[in-house]
């Protein structure tokens, strides 16, 4: 048994520690993984299923030893009593909807009803359509141009930020113009 340790061991040592080595900065770091691995595999060596599968339990080994090793650097210590909770973030979303209210209100009435419609009572554009009498074609028109106007308006009003998470912020461009932004 010991000598078919010795021997995985100098075919596999070489390239575990290349494995290690790119993973860890630390060269003190990497050698003790190493050595931690060589241990887990003699200590598990009679538990291991079928001889062709060796390469792939030292490497698995060592991904375990790697996670292990980082998981101990994690600092662990208490924070402080005076660090602030965060604050809770604003939802730019729901506060310019309410914007959207009177912008809306002042659009013509076609573009207004399709608007309402479609965003605010989520009709499907097809029923959009049999509710206002026109063609789906016609519908989908009104609800696309409506929502370029309503676009274009808003962003008169506002100058608003977006980010991955969709809008991040937004202010008032004119804090004397009364728009519903503010």
């Amino acid at each position: 048994m010991a000598t078919l340790i010795s021997d995985l061991w100098s075919e596999h040592r070489s390239r575990l520690r290349g494995y290690i080595a790119k993973r860890v900065r630390d060269t003190d770091a990497v050698d003790d993984i190493l050595q931690d691995v060589f241990l887990k595999a003699s200590e598990n060596l009679q538990s291991l299923q079928s001889r062709g599968s060796i390469a792939a339990w030292l490497y698995r080994i060592a991904a375990n030893a790697i996670a292990d090793h980082y998981r101990s650097l994690r600092p662990w210590g208490e924070l402080p009593d005076n660090v602030a909770a965060p604050e809770s973030q604003r939802d730019y979303v729901a506060e310019l909807a309410t914007c959207l209210q009177p912008l809306i209100a002042e659009m013509p009435e076609a573009y207004r009803s399709a608007l309402v419609l479609s965003e605010i009572e989520g009709l499907p554009q097809r029923e959009v359509a049999e509710r206002l009498n026109i063609s789906l074609s016609g519908a989908k028109s009104r609800v696309q141009r409506g929502r370029e106007k309503l676009r274009r308006r808003l962003l008169v009003c506002c100058d608003i930020e977006t980010g991955r998470g969709g809008i991040t912020g937004y202010e008032p461009r004119d804090k004397n113009r009364k728009c519903g932004c503010d």
